[in-house]
């Protein structure tokens, strides 16, 4: 009993003993007329003192220590983008932001009340269920840094919240002592500063209300209707309800009413007109909701489930997104496939005479600027010379050298012959008349056609086949994806040649790279060790001794996409020789598994020159991220990943950068209905 005189003589003291002194102030400054403004902005004073209630655990928000603010319009923020295949850090994000969200609306279903009841029963061994849930969902994510578990946030938040209000109490309580012996003026003066920190308040709350409106998100109602969605089922399916016949009808009824104005509504705009009224509705059905709700326990049990079920479905989720992604990735969209079609029709309709290119002496003159491009891709070719000639200050000095395979050749010949571009030379060979190119000179080409590296790559029901669907892709079986490496048997007269892969897009002059001095080096390149996973040890076995004797597992990696190559050295040092010795080493792939960059890193060891990183831009294929200011200043902008410009998976807002380069009005696009 003495302890709760004690508390009530504090509550007096520290509480209703400044509200008559303001109250008073007040009066004072402002006249009568104005007293309904004097109220309000009494009231906002006011919330700038802490108070407490009582000595509880969990007694007292936060927020409410500052100044109260006007909620911002908005569900709930959600700063992450799709989880792509290749960004391993935004995957790690991604679960945390869900997970938050999740944290958020069980909250908002179980009220203060539970929170202790919740943070007990999601706790075990010192971890929340629903972090280990979501850690295991992919390998990915054991290399992000682990992140505290959100209930337990929110308690800390507030133990510490409680602390500081008994310390503000005592504080208060001295204050309060000598603010009675203080003067007149000292009284006039803190008057004077409360009007203005009003006014302050005002015109804070004034800009506030300003910028809700500015980040009311577009889809905030539907994202709304959904939360209100997942309480009502979790209220539906707790015995509380169950047992009020009468209750249990009205919020069926008003599932129903939301699912029907959601239907198939993406945004606010979607929605139809008595949707506030549907959501007004559901919100007072749950507020009855939180009322009859007595069990925190079984409510808190419910909760974990539907966590721990969500936490399976975003597993599985993730594992089909990224089938589906490779499966489109390997995919030749039915226009790109109709294109190569419709041209060689066309191309064997033609003379002998016809079917010859211009210009053809200027193909081994070495002072003109030599470009090698190897695709099969007639559509993709045509953007990286058509970005090239647009940007090139001399057009007529520069020469562009593809080479395709025997099913294209034909239609990437009538491509360039009906879309010359300007004054630039072209030439297009075909990979079977390099008769010197054969299994018992290359090693690679011996392997790839092999039994074993077929069953490797796509029999995956097989014990020894790699899970990994990223290695099932039919690019790393195509010679043509090896064909960097037999650059001077490709080209014998040339000096330097600049390689372009077929996928990136030129915004600038590349002449410039001609004459950089690599120093003795053969391989110009832009390297690629701002992040950890673009270091030797992410594409190397360092288990294997053959590679941790020879390499650096934290050497800086470098990107293939724009290489300009000297065949000088290239000769000089027998670059072909090292990379066919390195191949047969690895003809069980011990030393790495797939792909050309591994062995171009290996091969290419201590030999590579570093470019500025203005030269090459790459992500565009798979990171919704890149820095726009790089995008901008980049010579050549990279779509490496899976999400290419033709695609229907391309990142949007980067695929004008390469379809402003295609004709869509040209008649073959037409005729294949290949749109923008």
């Amino acid at each position: 009993m003495m302890v709760r005189n004690v508390v009530m003589l504090m509550l007096f003291v520290t509480v209703i003993a400044p509200i008559i002194l303001y109250t008073d102030r007040l009066a004072s400054i402002h006249t009568s007329s104005s007293s309904s403004s004097a109220r309000d902005e009494f009231a906002q004073d006011v919330t700038a003192f802490p108070f407490n209630a009582q000595t509880g655990r969990l007694n007292l928000l936060p927020q409410e220590l500052s100044t109260l603010k006007e909620p911002i319009g908005v569900v709930y923020s959600d700063n992450s983008t799709t989880s792509l295949p290749e960004t391993k850090e935004s995957e790690a994000s991604t679960n945390h932001s869900h997970q938050g969200t999740l944290i958020s609306l069980f909250l908002s279903t179980i009220g203060l009340g539970c929170i202790a009841s919740l943070t007990d029963l999601f706790l075990l061994d010192g971890q929340s269920v629903s972090a280990r849930v979501l850690s295991t969902t992919t390998n990915e994510q054991d290399l992000s840094p682990k992140k505290d578990n959100p209930i337990v946030q929110v308690t800390q938040t507030l133990e510490q919240g409680n602390q500081l209000l008994a310390d503000s109490g005592a504080k208060t309580a001295t204050s309060e002592q000598n603010t009675n012996n203080a003067s007149q003026n000292t009284l006039d003066q803190q008057s004077t500063q409360t009007s203005i920190k009003v006014d302050q308040r005002k015109s804070v709350k004034t800009l506030s209300e300003k910028n809700n409106h500015e980040t009311t998100i577009p889809d905030g109602r539907v994202r709304h209707l959904k939360d209100q969605l997942i309480r009502a089922k979790v209220y539906l399916s707790l015995p509380a309800t169950r047992n009020n016949p009468h209750f249990t009808r009205e919020i069926r009824l008003r599932i129903k009413e939301v699912q029907r104005a959601l239907v198939d509504a993406s945004k606010d705009s979607d929605l139809p007109r008595n949707a506030n009224d549907k959501l007004k509705a559901m919100e007072q059905t749950l507020a009855k909701g939180k009322q009859i709700q007595d069990d925190c326990a079984a409510m808190v049990k419910k909760l974990r489930a539907m966590l721990h079920s969500m936490g399976e479905q975003l597993r599985v989720h993730k594992k089909q997104t990224m089938f589906l992604t490779q499966l489109t990735a390997k995919t030749v969209p039915k226009g790109l496939h109709c294109l190569p079609l419709r041209l060689t029709t066309e191309y064997y309709s033609l003379n002998s005479s016809q079917r010859n290119f211009p210009n053809q002496e200027r193909l081994e003159d070495p002072l003109l600027y030599h470009y090698a491009l190897f695709s099969d891709n007639v559509l993709a070719a045509a953007v990286v010379v058509n970005s090239t000639v647009t940007h090139a200050k001399d057009p007529a000095n520069h020469v562009f050298h593809i080479v395709t395979d025997r099913l294209n050749y034909a239609a990437m010949r009538m491509w360039f012959l009906v879309n010359p571009p300007g004054k630039a030379t072209i030439q297009v060979q075909n990979i079977e008349e390099f008769t010197w190119l054969n299994s018992s000179y290359s090693p690679v080409l011996k392997q790839l056609g092999s039994a074993s590296m077929i069953d490797y790559y796509f029999r995956t029901h097989r014990s020894n086949s790699d899970s990994n669907l990223k290695f099932r892709n039919p690019k790393y079986l195509s010679i043509l994806n090896h064909l960097r490496f037999y650059l001077p048997e490709i080209f014998p007269k040339l000096n330097k040649v600049l390689f372009l892969d077929d996928d990136i897009v030129v915004q600038k002059d590349l002449t410039g790279l001609w004459s950089l001095d690599l120093k003795g080096n053969v391989n110009g390149a832009v390297e690629t060790c701002g992040e950890s996973f673009h270091r030797f040890d992410r594409y190397l076995n360092f288990s294997n001794p053959l590679i941790s004797k020879n390499f650096d597992p934290h050497a800086c990696g470098w990107a293939y996409g724009m290489n300009v190559f000297d065949l000088e050295q290239w000769k000089k040092q027998n670059i072909t020789e090292v990379y066919h010795r390195w191949q047969k080493l690895n003809h069980y792939r011990q030393l790495w598994k797939l792909g050309t960059l591994p062995p171009g890193l290996i091969t290419f060891w201590k030999r590579t020159y570093p470019l500025d990183r203005s030269w090459h831009v790459l992500g565009l294929g798979y990171n919704p991220s890149v820095n726009q200011k790089e995008i901008d200043r980049a010579a050549v902008i990279h779509y490496n990943g899976n999400m290419k410009p033709w695609l229907e998976i391309g990142i949007p807002k980067y695929r004008n950068y390469w379809a402003k380069y295609v004709d869509y009005d040209h008649m073959y696009m037409r005729e294949c209905n290949i749109n923008p």
